[in-house]
């Protein structure tokens, strides 16, 4: 006799939609690897010289861009929830989830009118440097197109992360006069190294697999990546094994990375089930409330830049 419960038809259709996306994926990478058999030494001739010196920039890039994108944010998220009530917070933070909506191109376009060579800061940066403004095609335009992406994304992970740290914390911290360091490196920090290996490793991950942005903004093949490489073996020259093995290469090294980033940090950190705090009960000082509207302004004006930029009002 059947005693179990009934199944429930929402997880019913979720793995029918699971395995629909599976099988589209795994017969399009058979179909890949098939192809490439029937050329086995083309296989082995991928690894050159060439290959290598991709996937190390494409190493290069998505770390580079992790690393500008995550830092600032930590500043950003504990700024934004040091203040958590101010006139246009609420915009700030709608704001940041614009970038998530963008298409690619349209950022990148937008990059080179605000930054390429006759875009609108293309004077004052050109007097900062004291001479004419190569443009940003390579690598600075490919780390200002990610960090104009996943700058925002990181900054709402991490403030979400703050946002669930219990009351009973900030009020101890208040009945014991602790000040912004102690409060930052006994409640902030754990909580923000415990979510730093999850959203390193998403931002990684973006940044990695990143195409259009690299196609537009790279400049040239001194600026290629995989998911570039990928495209054109299989574009331009047909190589499915070339495109297998790169393929493959760029799982793996994603796979690496993100295995070391999830074994550096603590997974969990307290109960995260606990009630959000209503109210923060540590005022800022004037030092730190200077320094958090800093942060806080710097990230808007770099994000509003890029979302308002005209791309087709400029020549790049």
């Amino acid at each position: 006799m059947h005693t179990g419960y009934p199944a429930d038809p929402r997880v019913t259709a979720g793995t029918i939609a699971l395995a629909a996306v599976a099988l589209l994926i795994g017969g399009a990478f058979a179909g890949l690897i098939l192809e490439a058999t029937r050329n086995p030494t083309g296989a082995a001739s991928t690894f050159d010289s060439y290959l290598f010196r991709v996937a190390r920039f494409t190493l290069w890039q998505a770390l580079l861009s992790t690393l500008l994108s995550v830092v600032p944010a930590l500043f950003v998220a504990r700024a934004l929830s040091r203040h958590p009530r101010f006139f246009g917070r609420g915009l700030i933070l709608q704001l940041f989830a614009v970038p998530l909506a963008l298409p690619a191109i349209v950022a990148a376009l937008g990059i080179l009118a605000l930054y390429g060579r006759a875009g609108y800061f293309a004077g004052v940066l050109t007097a900062i440097g004291g001479q004419g403004w190569p443009g940003i095609y390579g690598l600075s335009g490919i780390l200002v197109a990610h960090v104009f992406f996943n700058l925002p994304l990181a900054t709402r992970l991490f403030l979400e992360a703050l946002a669930t740290v219990p009351a009973d914390q900030w009020r101890l911290a208040s009945q014991l006069g602790m000040g912004a360091r102690p409060a930052f490196r006994l409640i902030e920090w754990p909580t923000l190294r415990a979510a730093l290996p999850g959203v390193a490793g998403l931002v990684f991950m973006l940044c990695i697999t990143s195409f259009t942005i690299v196609l537009t903004l790279g400049g040239g093949p001194r600026a290629t990546t995989l998911e570039v490489a990928i495209y054109q073996a299989l574009r331009f020259d047909f190589d499915p094994a070339r495109a297998v093995t790169l393929t493959l290469l760029q799982i793996a090294l994603t796979f690496i990375v993100v295995l070391a980033l999830v074994r550096l940090g603590a997974n969990t950190v307290g109960d995260t089930n606990l009630p959000v705090a209503p109210r923060r009960y540590l005022s800022a000082g004037t030092a730190e409330t200077v320094l958090n509207a800093a942060s806080i302004v710097l990230a808007l004006l770099f994000v509003a830049d890029g979302v308002g930029a005209k791309p087709h009002q400029c020549k790049y």
